[in-house]
C-alpha cells in the first residue's frame, strides 16, 4: 500500500544528508544563477547533491556551460542538443554547428531533445525533423539521449517505433504525463524517466501512479532553475533542493531516502557513464 498525503496539508519534506547524490538534469549555467554560482554549489554539497548532469539547448547555451564543465570535472558533465523549443527555420545550421562543436569535450549524452507542442506549433515538422536526426545521432555514438516531450508524446513514441534503434538508450526527461503516456513510455525497455519538484505539486496526479516505474529506471532532477518542489515552489530552482523531491519520491516507494538515493544515483551512473566522485 502507498502513503497517501492530505491534499490539505502542505508537504513540507524533511531534508536528509545523504552520502552521494545526482541531479541527472539541471541547468546551473543559466544566467540565473550567475551572481551566486558557487554559493550554489555549495548549498547542494551541504545536503549531498555533488554531481550533476547538464543539458544543452542550442549553440549558446553550449558556450556558457563548456567553461563551466572544464572547471569542475568529475562533478559537471556536459551535453549536447538542440532543445524542441529552439527548433526554427535554421535548425539544420544549428546542428550542424553543435555537431562540428562535438570534439569540444566529451558528452554524455545527446540532450536534449525532443518534441514540444505546448507553446507553439509553428515548426511541428521541423521538430520532428531535428529528433529523428539527433536520435540517429546519438545511435551512431552509442550514447544516451535525454527526452524533452510536452503535449507530444504520441508523435514522440511514433518517431521512437519507426526508427527502431535497438540499442537507443536515454530517459524521459521531468514527466509529467498520464497514466497510458507512462505505460507507453516504459515500453521502450532502454529507456528511464526522469522525477522532478512536479511529483510533488497538490494538482499533480503522478504521484497515484508513479510506482509503475520499476526503481531500476527511476532517476531524480531538479531542472533548475525551474519547478523548485514544495516547500520551495514559486523559488528559484537549485540542486540543494533535489532532497525535497528524493524524500517526497521515497515515500511514494515506501522506502527510506537513503535507499532511493543509492538507486537512483547507480541508475544515473549506469545510464549517463559517469565517474564515481
Amino acid at each position: 500500500m502507498r502513503v497517501r498525503r492530505s491534499s490539505s496539508t502542505p508537504y513540507q519534506g524533511a531534508l536528509s544528508k545523504p552520502i552521494m547524490l545526482i541531479d541527472s538534469h539541471t541547468h546551473i549555467y543559466a544566467e540565473e544563477f550567475d551572481e551566486d554560482f558557487e554559493a550554489m554549489l555549495q548549498r547542494a554539497e551541504e545536503v549531498g547533491v555533488i554531481q550533476f548532469v547538464l543539458p544543452n539547448t542550442d549553440v549558446e547555451s553550449w558556450d556558457r556551460m563548456l567553461p563551466l564543465c572544464e572547471r569542475y570535472p568529475n562533478r559537471l558533465f556536459p551535453t549536447i542538443g538542440l532543445h524542441p523549443t529552439y527548433v526554427k527555420e535554421d535548425y539544420k545550421e544549428q546542428l550542424a554547428t553543435l555537431e562540428a562543436l562535438l570534439p569540444q569535450a566529451q558528452v554524455y549524452a545527446i540532450g536534449e531533445i525532443g518534441l514540444d507542442y505546448y507553446w507553439d506549433t509553428t515548426f511541428q515538422a521541423e521538430q520532428i525533423e531535428a529528433f529523428k536526426h539527433q536520435l540517429r545521432l546519438a545511435d551512431s555514438l552509442d550514447l544516451p539521449v535525454i527526452l524533452h516531450i510536452r503535449e507530444a508524446f504520441a508523435d514522440a513514441f511514433k518517431v521512437l517505433r519507426e526508427l527502431n534503434l535497438p540499442k537507443l538508450r536515454g530517459v524521459f526527461h521531468s514527466f509529467t504525463g498520464t497514466r497510458e503516456e507512462l505505460e507507453e513510455a516504459l515500453s521502450f525497455s532502454n529507456f528511464y524517466v526522469g522525477i522532478n519538484g512536479v511529483l510533488t505539486f497538490k494538482n499533480s496526479n503522478l504521484k497515484d501512479y508513479i510506482t509503475l516505474i520499476p526503481q531500476e529506471r527511476l532517476l531524480i532532477e531538479t531542472d533548475a532553475p525551474y519547478l523548485a518542489p514544495v516547500p520551495k515552489r514559486g523559488k528559484r530552482n537549485e540542486p540543494s533542493f533535489l532532497p525535497y523531491t528524493l524524500s517526497f519520491l521515497a515515500s511514494c516507494y515506501e522506502m527510506s531516502d537513503e535507499k532511493l538515493m543509492g538507486i537512483t544515483s547507480d541508475n544515473a551512473r549506469r545510464l549517463f557513464h559517469l565517474p564515481t566522485r
